[in-house]
């Protein structure tokens, strides 16, 4: 996809229908100059937790980025996942092994991207078309 754009905002959520139980993600990616919608989409997961359909929400945003966009972008992503985004930060450990092999595979995208990654938390309100995304998947 050819852009004119420098920075990206990317909003993202994942969540589960109990936990764990049937979960899905959301992501929305837009110009940060434009404001324009590039990309949006939600994808069923199955049967997992509400913080894997976090980090997998992330994952699968990163792709996107990686197979669409040139390298050298500033994204900034926006989640209400406040475990993740501090995790994601340095600011928590990590205890959990399967959220660890989770960080290695974001590390990894970031890696692909090329891009300058900071990561934001954010109130759910702001969050409205990311969460719309992931509750149409599990409607």
């Amino acid at each position: 996809m050819k852009t004119n754009e420098k920075k990206i905002k990317i909003f993202t959520d994942g969540g589960a229908r109990g936990n764990p139980g049937p979960a899905a993600i959301g992501v929305a990616i837009f110009g940060e100059e434009s404001g324009k919608i590039m990309e949006k989409f939600g994808r069923v997961l199955g049967e997992t937790t509400n913080n894997v359909a976090e980090y997998s929400a992330v994952i699968e945003a990163l792709k996107w980025v990686a197979s669409n966009l040139p390298p050298g972008l500033e994204i900034n992503f926006f989640s209400d996942s406040k475990l993740m985004v501090s995790q994601l930060n340095g600011l928590y450990k990590i205890k959990n092994h399967n959220l660890r092999l989770l960080i290695l595979k974001v590390k990894e995208l970031e890696m692909e991207t090329g891009a300058k990654i900071f990561y934001h938390h954010i109130p759910r309100e702001e969050n409205k078309l990311a969460d719309s995304l992931v509750n149409s998947c599990l409607a």
